[in-house]
């Protein structure tokens, strides 16, 4: 696939980065020559100096043969406009547009002519990650907690705790412990290295445990690998940016939420604009200012600013100080790896987070959903099977039939309102919703293969 990406700030370069290993021919536009140079050092993957959104840039780019074009520079009119022009002058196939206004994600139909989108997806990733924000609370239990088939499925990772019923105990025994509950464990990791779950693999303390099951058996599930922490009452947010604003619109009304801004602009309007929500204005590291605030009473301490160092230094200082739970955004990578260990509980990379929602327009086959896990390491994706056994190398046959991938688990099938979670002898129907977990994503194009029917079946 020809995937032309226009913009090399941070989301750019993490999809760029995320796709040069996987065989697609990547051209990165921007205007600064030293992110580009950056790129080209590190990837196999063409640059083109210049502005997104002028015509004579995007032909040098390659624009009139590309299958997709991703328009995430910082600016939402730069991206519109390249796609605009991507679709009046080559009719690229697909076009997607990073957007941050509201203003724009409400009203979708402006990208529309007649029946035909001119922009096929408008994507915030300030939105993807309130959204990622709001299910981790919603389950405080959860490192992850991930939506297939419409919320129908959800893929939960926790961290195995001391004194969990199952901990110690063989995975054979889950069923034993839950008889009317069914899950699959997608796979474990232990000391950041992955295990392949099987009937006799052993779950010990601080595993993180990845398992699938229907949205309503998520917390049965969760109660074997740990004990299961109180809702959450009192939340405190660092940083009133987009995110931030987001988030707090989103909770105010259900828990007691408090909002640091640094920016005295900042935080009159939202002290305006938010009805529920007590507006601090000060800095978010500032120990004596969190101690006035009762952080020790605090159930989840959110850093949210756009300063990485900020937010881990806020976050360890709010543990400390006695916040319950404490969550950071994290951009830079090598960040995420150093605070793995430490007090903070959750590091949330927003460029992951977005990532997974676009790779599902790239992948081959028919796959509807994808998740980046592990830092991009790992991957859950949820594929439309079609065809029929003639046509397609899933359909009509036994999972223990299929040749998955090494590290490859199907861990639940979704056929129409039901779920049905994968054993060796499920057999697979046609336009079944089917939910796998890949422990090395290098594996990608053989799932791909798996899932692309036939010529036969035209």
């Amino acid at each position: 696939m020809k995937i032309l990406i226009l913009g090399a700030g941070q989301v750019g370069s993490s999809v760029a980065a995320s796709l040069a290993r996987e065989d697609d021919d990547i051209t990165v536009v921007d205007k600064n020559a030293d992110l580009l140079l950056a790129l080209q050092d590190q990837y196999d993957i063409r640059t083109v100096q210049g502005a997104a959104a002028h015509p004579s840039v995007l032909a040098r780019a390659g624009a009139e043969d590309a299958d997709l074009v991703l328009a995430v520079t910082n600016s939402d009119e730069t991206n519109l406009i390249a796609c605009q022009i991507c679709h009046n002058l080559y009719h690229t196939p697909t076009k997607i547009a990073r957007v941050r206004s509201t203003a724009y994600l409400d009203n979708p139909d402006l990208f529309t002519q007649g029946d035909i989108k001119t922009i096929d997806m408008l994507i915030s990733p300030e939105q993807i990650v309130t959204d990622y924000i709001e299910r981790l609370i919603n389950h405080p239990n959860a490192l992850q907690v991930l939506d297939f088939a419409d919320g129908k499925v959800q893929l939960v990772a926790v961290k195995a705790f001391h004194g969990g019923p199952l901990v110690g105990n063989p995975l054979r025994e889950l069923r034993d412990h839950i008889p009317k509950t069914e899950t699959r464990v997608a796979a474990i990791f232990r000391n950041g290295h992955p295990i392949i779950p099987k009937a006799d693999t052993i779950i010990e303390a601080d595993d993180e445990v990845f398992f699938i099951a229907a949205s309503e058996d998520i917390l049965s599930v969760m109660g074997e690998l740990r004990r299961l922490d109180k809702p959450y009452k009192r939340i405190m947010l660092a940083g009133g940016g987009l995110i931030g604003a987001r988030l707090a619109k989103a909770l105010e009304n259900d828990y007691q939420l408090k909002l640091i801004e640094a920016n005295p602009q900042r935080a009159e309007f939202l002290s305006e604009e938010l009805s529920n929500t007590i507006v601090l204005l000060g800095d978010v590291a500032n120990e004596e200012l969190l101690q006035e605030e009762d952080i020790d009473k605090i159930d989840l301490f959110c850093a949210l600013t756009n300063d990485d160092e900020a937010n881990i230094l806020s976050a360890m200082l709010a543990k400390r100080l006695g916040a319950r739970k404490v969550l950071s955004i994290i951009n830079r990578a090598a960040y995420v790896d150093l605070i793995e260990s430490s007090s903070i509980d959750i590091a949330l990379s927003p460029q992951q987070a977005t990532i997974g929602s676009l790779l599902a327009h790239i992948r081959r086959g028919d796959i509807v959903a994808v998740h980046s896990l592990r830092r991009g390491a790992a991957e859950a994706l949820e594929a439309i099977a079609h065809g029929d056994r003639n046509s397609s190398l899933v359909v009509g046959r036994r999972i223990d039939e299929i040749d998955l991938p090494p590290g490859t688990t199907i861990g639940a099938i979704v056929r129409g309102e039901k779920v049905i979670i994968a054993h060796h002898d499920t057999v697979i129907e046609a336009e079944d919703h089917v939910i796998l977990f890949l422990i090395n994503k290098r594996y990608i194009p053989q799932v791909e293969r798996l899932f692309q029917v036939g010529f036969n079946f035209f």
